[in-house]
This record gives structure tokens, sequence and C-alpha cells, in this order.
């Protein structure tokens, strides 16, 4: 009876830890859903959306997922380095998980899976938000605007690069997380870091946000439609709208649908639905933990299963999707009530707050 005892006060205080403030539950959803988008786009060929085919909607996890997970990284960067509990030295807590997301980026790339591991991206646009956060955040807003428009079009001439062809351009391409190019990925951040100082806990800048962002993405797939440009040109291949091809219609389109989601998932979290999405909560909450489990978890069982690690179609042939995604989920919702934070979010955290705060003192 005790030890049951026990174990209910945990949840109770692991739920209120998930529930109550400076938590903000809907931005634990949508990295929730931003994980389960990109495990979608991992583990299916996914389809290219036609939006008068509804079988083709799921398409939407594809480019879409990552370039969430890096706006929402923006926003966390915000609230954490502004909130009660800020590192003392910001600066230096950035570039610490930087370093830390870094060597976890390039574990998970040796395991040999085939997908293009976003941590050391990740790790690099930590490491240039440094100089951003004690900006103004009008100014904040400048630079993702600047970036999303210049970036595009210097894009295509350095991915045409013969170096990229070579061996230290293949290493180079692997270590910096190039899929995700940091120079134009850093808009999203900019932009998650401009929202993350927005008055989240008032409806009507969350309905604001929702349709500006759905305005932006709804404009940007008009335009692929309306204005189509051969993508074997210069012009064309900076006017893109397709997943991960850095174009001017992605970047607004799928910058402009992250902060719609972020939004929504923000508001539907104020209501009794909070509750029904707590397993989805969970995951966001651990999201570096949800996102190393499968790869580790793909990387052990494609070698038993295909002898390999490196087999994409074979393993999708298996259909991972929802084992996997299921049983991560369930791992995450049992982690986070009986344990509390993910244990790669709490490894971080151990050694980059210390080491800030202490360089600060």
């Amino acid at each position: 009876m005790v030890a049951a005892a026990a174990v209910a006060d945990r949840v109770v205080r692991n739920l209120r830890r998930l529930d109550g403030p400076p938590r903000i539950p809907g931005l634990d959803l949508a990295r929730g859903l931003a994980v389960i988008g990109m495990l979608a786009a991992h583990l299916f060929t996914l389809p290219e959306i036609d939006w008068a085919e509804p079988a083709t909607w799921g398409g939407i996890a594809g480019g879409r997922s990552s370039i969430l997970f890096a706006t929402l990284a923006g926003v966390s960067i915000s609230i954490v380095t502004a909130g009660p509990r800020a590192p003392r030295a910001p600066a230096r807590w950035l570039a610490w998980r930087a370093v830390v997301l870094w060597v976890v980026g390039i574990a998970l790339i040796l395991t040999g899976v085939p997908v293009y591991v976003i941590l050391p991206a990740y790790a690099i646009l930590f490491a240039a938000a440094i100089p951003f956060v004690r900006v103004r955040t009008a100014t904040l807003w400048i630079w993702a605007v600047a970036v999303a428009l210049v970036v595009p079009w210097l894009l295509p001439p350095i991915e045409a690069a013969p170096f990229w062809d070579t061996a230290p351009g293949e290493a180079v391409f692997l270590l910096t997380g190039w899929a995700y190019p940091a120079p134009l990925w850093l808009a999203f951040l900019l932009a998650g870091m401009a929202v993350g100082r927005l008055e989240l806990a008032r409806a009507g800048v969350l309905w604001a946000m929702a349709g500006v962002g759905l305005t932006l993405a709804a404009i940007a797939e008009a335009l692929a439609v309306l204005v189509s440009a051969p993508e074997d040109d210069y012009l064309g291949l900076v006017w893109r709208a397709s997943e991960h091809s850095g174009g001017i219609l992605e970047v607004w389109g799928s910058g402009g649908f992250a902060i719609a989601i972020i939004a929504l998932c923000v508001l539907v979290c104020r209501t009794v639905l909070r509750a029904v999405v707590l397993p989805i909560r969970t995951l966001g909450a651990m999201p570096l933990t949800a996102y190393s489990a499968q790869i580790i978890v793909w990387a052990v069982w494609s070698f038993v299963a295909l002898g390999t690690t490196s087999d994409l179609f074979g393993f999708r042939a298996l259909n991972p999707f929802w084992p996997m995604t299921l049983g991560i989920i369930a791992a995450c919702l049992v982690w986070a009530l009986l344990l509390g934070r993910g244990p790669l979010e709490r490894l971080i955290d151990r050694v980059s707050r210390p080491r800030a705060d202490r360089l600060a003192g």
C-alpha cells in the first residue's frame, strides 16, 4: 500500500509538471506532432501532396515536420532564456547544448540508419542563436524575414559546387546536417524565437498567429500551382515549394504552417482536449529522447531482421511505423508519469546548465 501510494503521488506530481507553469502544454503537443511527422517521413514513402486528392494528404509530414521542429527550438530558446529558471549565462548554456546535440547526432549517424539526422544541424542552430538571445523581438522578425528572402537565392550555387561530390564534401554534409542547411534554417529558428516572445497566454495572439501562418501557407501553395517554374534552371530552384528544396515557397509556406500549428496546439491545450492528447504531449516533452529512440530501435530491428542497418526500403517493407510510433509514445507516457523528464533531456540539462552557471559565477 505504501509503495502504491508513493507511485500515485509521483504520477500526480509529474502530471502537474506537464500541465502547469512554466511549461506550456500546447508546445509539448506541437513537438509531439513534429516527432510523429518525422517518424512518418522516415518510415513511409510519402506521396506528393495533391490537395484535390485526400489520399495524398499524408505527404504533409514531408519536410514540414522537421521545419516545425526547428521553429519550436526557437520558441523554447526564448522561453528558457527569459524564464524564472533562466541560466545565468544563456550564451554558454546554448553553446554547451550545441556540443551535446552534435555529439548525440554523430552517434546516431554512426548507426548507419539511412536517414538524414537533424541533430548536427540543430546543434549549429543553437550555436547560431547565441548573438540573438538579447536582441529585440522586432529585430528577430527582421532577421528571420531577411534570411528567408535572401538565402534561397544563395543555396543553388552552393549546393551545385563539385565539393559535395568529394569524400570531404560528403563528410561535411553529414557532420553539419546539410540536408537541413543551417544558413537557411536559421530563419525558422529566429521566427520561433520571436514567437516565443509573444504573449502566448492570450487567445487573441494565438488566433492571429494561426491566421497569419495559414495565410502564408495557402499563398505559397497557390503560387506553387499558379506560377510554376522549371526546376532545372536557377530561378526554378529558387522558387521551389517541394520538401527539403530550400526554395522561397517552401520556406514561407512551411514556415507559416509551423507557426500556425504551434498556435493551434496551444489553443487546443487550453480546452479539455489537453487531457485527451496527453500521450502525444509526453512524447513532445522528451523529443530528443524520442527522436534518438527511433534511430536506435530502427538500427536494432533492421540488423536483426535484415542483417544490415542501411536498407531503407527493406526496412520500410516491414511496416514499422505503427509499432515504432505507438511503442515510443507508450514508453514516453510511462516514463513521463513515473520518472519525469526524459533521460536525454535530463542529461543535456545537467551537462549544459551547471557549466554555464559556474562559468558565469
